[in-house]
């Protein structure tokens, strides 16, 4: 069993012992170095991914080569290339490992199984996607309207500890600035 998985799914739903036995039995574990891929752009993907160890960055890369990072997730998160996964495409993101970190993936085929036998998963995931879904809309909001002090502060504010695990370039590219802008705003920050 997992522990910090199963802490984060009784935070929307009850489970039995032999129902979180079973969730458990489903998930994939998988390592991957510091600098390695948990997910690679082209690549086949069906899963999602839930991280009980270490960081990751889930970017993409335009034709010239250049990349924007679009979120992080750490212990006790989710993340994943769903877009691509639900329409049986190759990946569009990358996703990075930031440090040695462990994931444990649950395929799409695994989830159908999982929500067939217990019916309350199919509540957290549609909550889980709900809740991903507000935050992407609420992260594309502050990028045009917010200026980028005040994006860096609510960084700052949400994310505490993450901006000294997590490289600059990665964050100023979340936070859509340069890392020379966002060095700047930190000297003035702090």
């Amino acid at each position: 069993m997992y522990p910090a998985l199963l802490a984060n799914v009784t935070q929307y739903i009850s489970l039995t012992p032999s129902e979180q036995a079973y969730f458990s039995s489903l998930m994939v574990p998988l390592q991957v170095a510091r600098f390695g891929y948990v997910l690679q752009a082209g690549q086949p993907t069906r899963s999602l991914l839930f991280v009980t160890q270490g960081c990751v960055r889930t970017y993409a890369t335009d034709a010239h080569g250049h990349e924007t990072v679009l979120g992080f997730a750490w212990e006790g998160w989710w993340c994943g290339d769903t877009a691509s996964a639900v329409a049986v495409r190759p990946a569009a993101l990358t996703i990075q490992a930031l440090e040695t970190t462990e994931v444990l993936q649950l395929s799409l085929e695994r989830l159908e199984q999982l929500c067939t036998r217990v019916p309350a998963c199919e509540r957290f995931f549609r909550l889980l996607f709900q809740n991903a879904f507000l935050f992407e809309q609420r992260q594309r909001l502050a990028l045009l309207q917010w200026p980028a002090a005040e994006r860096y502060a609510r960084f700052c504010r949400q994310y505490p500890r993450l901006r000294h695990r997590v490289a600059q370039k990665y964050i100023a590219s979340y936070l859509g600035m340069t890392p020379e802008f966002l060095s700047a705003l930190r000297t003035r920050h702090s």
